[in-house]
């Protein structure tokens, strides 16, 4: 019993990069102005999507959520982290630890069956194009995204609890710098094949079934692009695709290596860096590639831009 509760009595020790303090300055860098670039860029896509008419379709209600969810994802570490890495204080309370266990479960499994969902959106899109709007219609979309946010939650609600409960005989100290699940799972004085193997379990509902649905999608959506005769007209809907695609081999190829072996058997040092480019880089990429690679979001932006200043002259 004392080993079940002891984590209750104080602070979680975050050991981070501590092993490493030439490094904890450079990253403290990097990290803040990487962080705030994803709070400038997932912010303007929100905006952006929410302000400007022409963006009112289900493609830019669920990008509005993605942004929405890599913000929250985002902020639900990286301050905690750049506390830690600018002084000598690496600790966490128990409550701190448990609401960044939860969240990073809950939105992670959030946004796997979201970008499932913006597969589906993408599939009608392109193989149903005359019915899109019939099919697409604003009752589907938010029932689409509330399913998401329900089964997420769900999950986090089931694994937090009985990751925070095991015997950890006076270990306080999390060999990561966030109180993340395998690391917590790690610091267990038990045996935890079980929960492994319920980790597997979920981890096979939440994040590869979502990604076999996206597979399937695109393999028909390819299959219909490929039979659009104008050039053009097939580029277009490649390029319209082509960021969706990106996203999601940014986000799975992070999450399946991390999450598909949650005890032992990774290398800790690999498993922190992966979590850190999980955690920042991909929230900051994301703007950049439906920015980048989409005609109608740099319109919508020149559109803003341009209405300001004309407000700033009169």
């Amino acid at each position: 019993m004392d080993g079940t509760n002891d984590s209750t009595q104080g602070n979680f020790i975050l050991l981070g990069f501590s092993d490493r303090p030439h490094l904890e300055r450079i990253l403290f860098v990097v990290i803040l102005i990487a962080y705030l670039l994803t709070l400038v860029g997932n912010t303007t896509i929100i905006l952006v999507s929410r302000l400007d008419p022409h963006l009112h379709t289900p493609m830019y209600f669920f990008l509005t959520h993605l942004s929405f969810l890599d913000l929250s994802f985002t902020t639900s570490s990286i301050p905690q982290l750049l506390y830690n890495l600018n002084g000598r204080d690496k600790t966490i309370s128990y409550t701190g630890c448990a609401i960044q266990l939860f969240l990073f479960l809950g939105l992670g499994g959030v946004e796997c069956l979201l970008l499932a969902v913006m597969a589906y959106d993408r599939f009608v899109a392109v193989c149903k194009p005359l019915h899109y709007l019939v099919i697409m219609n604003p009752r589907l979309c938010m029932g689409l995204v509330l399913v998401a946010w329900g089964c997420g939650v769900a999950n986090s609600l089931v694994m937090s609890p009985v990751t925070l409960q095991l015997p950890r005989c006076g270990r306080h100290s999390v060999d990561h710098f966030l109180c993340e699940m395998p690391a917590l799972i790690r610091m267990a004085c038990v045996n935890t094949a079980a929960i492994e193997g319920t980790v597997f379990v979920l981890a096979v509902g939440i994040v590869l079934s979502p990604l076999v649905f996206i597979l399937v999608s695109y393999s028909y959506i390819v299959r219909a692009v490929l039979q659009i005769q104008p050039v053009s007209g097939r580029q277009r809907a490649f390029n319209t695709c082509g960021s969706h695609l990106t996203v999601v081999s940014l986000f799975y190829g992070n999450i399946i290596y991390m999450y598909m072996q949650p005890g032992n058997s990774s290398s800790q040092d690999q498993s922190k860096f992966l979590t850190l480019f999980y955690n920042i880089v991909t929230p900051l990429l994301n703007p950049l590639i439906y920015t980048l690679r989409n005609k109608e979001v740099k319109g919508a932006l020149r559109r803003m831009l341009l209405d300001n200043r004309g407000v700033g002259k009169d």
